[in-house]
Parts: structure tokens; sequence; C-alpha cells
């Protein structure tokens, strides 16, 4: 089912929720990732096998050219047949085997496992991914709408421009500046727009949809309750128990424990029964049938070393994925604070911001009022402008940083996004 609403201009409107389960259920990384865990499975099942008996049935025909037979002096005997049918079915079960056949399942399902953690891990990734664009595409539109209200000004001041000229109020020097200006201020609009189709497209292109496809996004509120007065230990705390690849290196090490077992077992004998029942046809023995129950143990007395260097190598292994671990939440670590930081920084920057628009709308106003008096110059009108421009910008900057550190640090803290934003 598609992720977005279709009206009657043929546009779509994405929302925020919709578009992540969209991408996580569309998105080409999972699939492949889904496919990994289906191959796991199978894996699973092979591994199980092992537990259960071998079952074994044969049934052939036999034609040969001379009957066989042996001589005593001048008497032939025969021995069997020249034509003759023989089948059996024959069982071979491991009684013991110090902990190996299970050891290998018990090791199939935790990479099963790790598998399931995979998918986890990506979807993930291509959540955060995707609210980044979007955000990325909330921004450049809001940008756009500031833009078009610069260029929106500064026409109308090129007109009071205009018509001080004509009445020779002002220099040409002053109309020059005002349609340099208006130019600049066209041309950078120009570019949002064209920022603002790029970020459609990655939208549509995470979303597995037509690259062209027209996208409409709607805005998203900021929950404040969201990490609100979450400390950064405690951060660090929630990262290391949640997020998906610190739980893939603690299944891998149970893999590594696994495998060191089954190595192990080498040293050791395998215990076996096996039994069944042939039949061959042979007229010239006492009994074509039989049954039979074997108990047996397998013992392997010399390999030239390689069991030994088998367990050393799975110990340096699990040295090695420790190591891996201590990284791995360093990295982390890394990650939770500057999402943390960014966070905070984005605050501190909309605190800075909040009042500055109205200041700087109230500045222009009285900066219009005066050119058209006569009393200020063209040059105090360009500059109110453009530092309402300034002023909003900034604003929707910190908005949208602030929405995008918020997503950043829940990613980092292991948190599930599409749940987080699902409505």
């Amino acid at each position: 089912m598609e992720s977005y609403a279709s009206f009657n201009d043929g546009k779509s409107i994405i929302t925020l929720s919709e578009g992540l389960r969209s991408a996580t259920e569309n998105n080409r990384l999972i699939k492949i990732a889904f496919r990994n865990k289906e191959i796991s499975s199978a894996d699973v099942l092979v591994a199980k096998s092992r537990l259960f008996p071998s079952i074994n049935a044969t049934v052939n025909q036999t034609y040969l050219s001379y009957q066989p037979g042996a001589r005593f002096d001048s008497l032939h005997v025969y021995t069997d047949e020249k034509e003759s049918l023989s089948y059996g079915i024959n069982l071979y079960q491991t009684v013991y085997d110090f902990g190996s056949n299970i050891s290998q399942y018990e090791a199939s399902k935790t990479v099963l496992d790790v598998a399931t953690l995979d998918i986890l891990r990506i979807k993930n990734i291509v959540a955060l991914d995707f609210i980044n664009t979007y955000f990325d595409l909330l921004e450049t539109e809001k940008m756009i709408s500031v833009s078009q209200r610069e260029v929106e000004s500064l026409e109308s001041h090129l007109k009071v421009a205009q018509s001080l000229f004509a009445e020779g109020v002002i220099t040409k020097n002053d109309l020059l500046q005002a349609e340099v200006t208006l130019s600049d201020a066209r041309q950078r609009l120009l570019t949002m727009k064209n920022t603002r189709s790029i970020n459609a497209s990655k939208i549509n292109n995470i979303l597995a949809r037509p690259i062209n496809m027209e996208v409409h996004v709607v805005d998203e509120p900021l929950d404040p309750h969201t990490q609100e007065g979450v400390e950064l230990e405690k951060a660090w705390e929630i990262a290391e128990k949640q997020r998906a690849e610190v739980k893939i290196i603690d299944n891998e090490l149970r893999i590594i424990d696994l495998e060191k077992i089954i190595k192990k077992s080498e040293y050791y004998p395998t215990v076996f029964a096996q039994g069944g029942y042939n039949y061959t046809e042979n007229r010239y023995l006492l009994h074509e049938d039989n049954w039979s129950l074997i108990f047996g143990v397998n013992l392997n007395i010399f390999s030239g070393g390689s069991t030994k260097a088998e367990v050393s190598k799975v110990g340096y292994r699990r040295n090695q994925l420790l190591e891996q671990k201590k990284k791995l939440i360093e990295d982390i670590q890394l990650e939770v604070e500057k999402g943390y930081r960014d966070m905070n920084n984005a605050l501190e920057k909309i605190k800075a911001t909040k009042d500055a628009t109205s200041q700087a709308e109230e500045n222009l106003r009285i900066n219009k009022i005066r050119y058209e008096e006569g009393i200020g110059t063209s040059t105090d009108v360009l500059d109110a402008i453009t530092l309402l421009a300034k002023a909003e910008t900034n604003y929707y900057s910190a908005v949208y940083e602030l929405n995008r550190a918020r997503a950043g640090l829940l990613f980092a803290t292991g948190s599930d996004l599409v749940s987080v934003y699902s409505h």
C-alpha cells in the first residue's frame, strides 16, 4: 500500500510517519537484509538435522556375465546368483559427541538472531537517512518562502525607488542598487528551488519511487518531551543497552564460545549407533536377509595439530571481538555526545533567534516609512530587508537543526525511530 495520499491535483503528500513506514518496508537495503535472515533460517534447519538420525535406503538389481562359484578339485559349487535383487535400510545416529552438534545448532540460532538484529540496525539507518532528508526538504521550503518574501519586498522597494527617481528625489545610483539587490535575491531563490528539487528526488529514492515524482511534505512539530532532561551519562547507558550493533557483537561472542566447544569436541571420541535391515537375493546362502545393530566409537588420534590450531584461532577471534566491542562503545559514546551537544546548541540558537524576526520586521517597517518620506536612504531599506531575511533564515535553520539533532540523538541511543515518529 502506498504511504502517501493522492489528491485531485496529482500531487502526493507524505507525512513523516507514513514516509518512515514506507521507507523501511520498500528500501532495497532492508530487503537484502531480509534475504540474509532467510538464509540463516535455512542454516538453522541444516544444523538441527544433525541432531536426528540419518536414514538411508538402497535397492539394487545385479546382472553378471558369469555366475559366481568356487572349484573344489573337480567339483564346481555356485556361491551367488547370476541375477540378483538386493535392498536395505540403514540408520545412523550420533549418541554423544561432547556437545558438537548441539553447539552447532545453538550457534546457527544465534546467527539468526544476529541477522534479525542487523535488519533492525539497517532499518534505523534508513529511517535516520529519511528523517534527515525529510527535514532538509522542509527547511528548503521554508528558505524558499523567505526568499520569495525577500524578492517581494525588494520588488516593492524598487517600485518606490522608480517612483522617487522619476520625481527626481533620488539618484540613479539608488535605483541601480535596488535593481542589483533584487537580481541577487532572485538568483538565490532559483538556487533554493533547485535544492528543493534535489531533496525531493532523494525522498523518492529512499522510498523506491520514481525520482521525478511530485513530493509534498507536512511540517512536523517538535515533541519537546522526547529526550528531555536526559543526562549525557544516562544517554550513554541507554545506548550501550539498546544499540543493535552492541547486541550483535554480544551474539557473535556467544557464537565464538560455541565454536570453541565444537572445536574442542574433536579431542574426544564420538559415540554412535547404527542399525539396519538388508536383503540379498541368493538361494545359496542360509539367510538371504539380516538385521544389524552396531554401537561404535570414532576417535581421531592425530590430525597434525590442526585441532589445537583451530581452538587457538577461536580464542584469538574472541579477543579481537572484545576489542571491537570496546571500540564500538567508544564510537557510540562519541555519537551520543555529538547528538546531545548538537541538540543543546540548536535549542540555544532557537532562543537567540526567537524574537529576532519580529524585531527585524519592525526595523524594516520603520525604514520603509523613513525612505518614503525622504528621511532615510535606499541602503537603509535594503539592509533592513536583508536583515529580516537573515533573521528568518537563522530561525528556521535552528528549528530544523534541532529536529535533525533530536533524530540523531535518538538514533545514537538505539531508539526505534519508526516507533518514535509514528502517530
